[in-house]
């Protein structure tokens, strides 16, 4: 990795008690698991890239290649420059059961297994505390207040400094908000998943929680680079999400052909534009929504962060919202099974 000097990338703060961090981070889930083969090398140059760039918050799960994605963290950042490794900030999420075979059995919010996941993830990364510490998804049977509750006690302790959340409803988010400051809510948001901006979205405001908004591209549906004729790979859950099947895939690929009318006449790329569009919304509430783009691979991060050179005029996002209406996507965002464990969606 080279140690060069670039101009900073603009930043926003996570909520009104988070941290300050990279007005794009780096979600880093698809070097790991659920989107096919992964390569290390890649991996680890485009991690080394980002943080070179950069890119100070890296988001990860213990459950990301049932441990991998932490490991693979922890080499980027005892790789790095030590500037760029005191300048990353580290938010993992937990909670989700795996099977060896790679299924996912549930999820587990009770108190000490909080802490027991939190153990296992600074051992990792290795490091003595997580930035921002979130569960995945609700777990049905612990009340949220004790999940938070138990992330609390870490923070006194220490071992973390910030408590997230993940795909939760607006009651959830005022019920865990009055346990603990909470730093920002971690959501699915993009041109095609608009689905927080009714009520989750001004909940998160009021209380002065910020949004780390993941799937942005939807998971590279809306990318630019997705064609009608790719074939997924093993292991890719793609080939089960309904955005990406049959019918629906067809009419999400057509919003993207006339998205991509919208992006050439800017001059830049259809990735670029969609993340753009997700930076816009923010900066008219004080920029508190940082996108988590999942780059793989130096180039696409190369791509994802010329966004933040991109300027969306009213006009523009006119034009944007034309070719992609809200609620025009085909399909949902997840298979039912998964559907049901999102306390947001209810």
């Amino acid at each position: 990795m080279t140690n060069t000097t670039h101009t900073p990338l603009p930043t926003r703060s996570l909520g009104t008690t988070g941290p300050r961090v990279s007005a794009l981070g780096l979600g880093c889930m698809g070097m790991s698991a659920l989107y096919g083969e992964s390569d290390r090398a890649e991996s680890i140059a485009t991690l080394h890239a980002a943080l070179d760039a950069g890119v100070t918050l890296l988001d990860t799960g213990d459950f990301y290649g049932m441990g991998h994605n932490e490991l693979l963290i922890n080499e980027a950042l005892r790789t790095a420059p030590a500037a760029a490794r005191e300048q990353a900030l580290t938010s993992v999420k937990f909670g989700a059961l795996r099977t060896v075979e790679g299924g996912f059995s549930g999820y587990d919010g009770r108190p000490a297994a909080v802490k027991n996941f939190a153990a296992y993830s600074l051992q990792r990364l290795g490091t003595d505390h997580i930035d921002i510490y979130r569960i995945a998804r609700v777990d049905p049977d612990v009340p949220i207040e004790e999940t938070v509750g138990a992330i609390a006690e870490l923070v006194e302790a220490g071992h973390v400094r910030h408590i997230g959340l993940s795909e939760v409803g607006a009651d959830t988010l005022r019920r865990a908000a009055a346990v603990a400051p909470i730093s920002d809510l971690q959501i699915e948001y993009s041109l095609i998943s608009r689905g927080i901006e009714e009520k989750i979205l001004p909940a998160a405001r009021e209380l002065g929680i910020g949004v780390t908004a993941y799937g942005v591209l939807s998971r590279g549906l809306i990318s630019g680079h997705f064609t009608r004729d790719r074939t997924l790979g093993a292991g890719d859950f793609r080939g089960m999400s309904p955005r990406f099947q049959g019918d629906n895939l067809t009419r999400n690929l057509d919003l993207v052909d006339r998205l991509r009318e919208v992006a050439g006449a800017k001059g830049v790329t259809v990735a670029q534009t969609a993340i753009a569009w997700v930076l816009a919304q923010g900066p008219r509430h004080g920029g508190d929504i940082v996108p988590l783009v999942g780059a793989r691979r130096r180039d696409r991060l190369a791509e994802a962060l010329g966004a933040l050179d991109v300027t969306l005029d009213a006009a523009d996002l006119a034009a944007i919202e034309e070719a992609v209406p809200a609620g025009a996507a085909a399909g949902e965002r997840y298979p039912a099974a998964q559907m049901a464990h999102l306390d947001s969606e209810h």
